[in-house]
């Protein structure tokens, strides 16, 4: 009796690796939109640089989003974003602020010029630390929540705050040391514990209120109508969000111990 061959199989057809690209094309776009600004900046052009930032921040929430749609999601993806990120959000918005208003600080005193570049070190250390921390708690944490103010809402905050004193015709050198409050604040927020709403929810929450849709429609026509006011006042209110969010818990948690104090009595 002749023995049966087994129908032969084909191996398994490899995957179309070439949408890999797409997510990582959104990625390269936000770092080179960080590499600019940061030219820009060395050349005084500091609307240019801060919309750069920008431009870059939009790129960073389009790319994990394709990456999703398409089914492309990659640990090369993860890593790479990572490190643009650090350039976009980490040494862009710092060197922006610091051609701008910190490296003014020098003819103030030779101290002064040392705490200039100290605080925009500062600002670059703090978002390197803040997305290690983030990559390594990823799968740990609650998706509602950002621990510490997030890179590109810090960036935002950096580069909002440098366009809208540059179009109303304030230099650096004016506010240097408003500059480097801004630039300290910004950089311990994001290596804080402060929580912040991530706008993401939970897995089961896709829908979103009617009221949230229409505030978002406003807030886009308002920037439209003042980019620079508009988007300082946003990144301002996101900013306190996390420290009022952590007021608002102490002071709860200790009206309830005040109660259950009352209640023993």
């Amino acid at each position: 009796m002749q023995e049966t061959q087994p129908p032969s199989r084909l191996p398994p057809r490899p995957r179309n690796r070439g949408i890999y690209l797409l997510p990582n094309l959104f990625t390269t776009g936000g770092l080179f939109a960080g590499f600019y600004a940061i030219i820009a900046a060395s050349q005084g052009r500091f609307d240019d640089a801060c919309i750069a930032v920008f431009v870059a921040a939009i790129l960073d929430g389009v790319d994990g989003r394709v990456a999703r749609l398409t089914n492309t999601q990659s640990e090369f993806g993860v890593q790479y974003d990572s490190l643009a990120d650090l350039i976009s959000f980490g040494l862009a918005p710092a060197l922006v602020m610091y051609h701008w208003a910190l490296s003014t600080m020098k003819f103030d005193s030779v101290t002064a010029g040392k705490i200039g570049w100290i605080a925009a070190f500062l600002y670059a250390a703090c978002a390197a630390l803040r997305l290690a921390r983030f990559n390594s708690q990823v799968a740990v944490v609650d998706k509602r929540w950002f621990i510490g103010l997030a890179s590109p809402a810090a960036a935002g905050l950096m580069a909002s705050f440098v366009w809208t004193a540059h179009e109303l015709g304030y230099t650096g050198e004016q506010l240097r040391y408003v500059a480097l409050a801004v630039t300290v604040i910004a950089a311990v927020l994001m290596v804080s514990g402060l929580r912040y709403f991530s706008f993401k929810g939970g897995p089961r929450n896709d829908r979103v209120p009617f009221l949230a849709i229409m505030v978002a429609v406003a807030v886009v026509v308002a920037i439209a109508v003042d980019p620079p006011s508009v988007l300082l006042t946003v990144s301002a209110l996101y900013a306190i969000s996390g420290p009022s969010y952590w007021l608002y818990r102490r002071l709860r948690r200790a009206g309830a111990r005040d109660g259950e104090g009352a209640e023993g009595s």
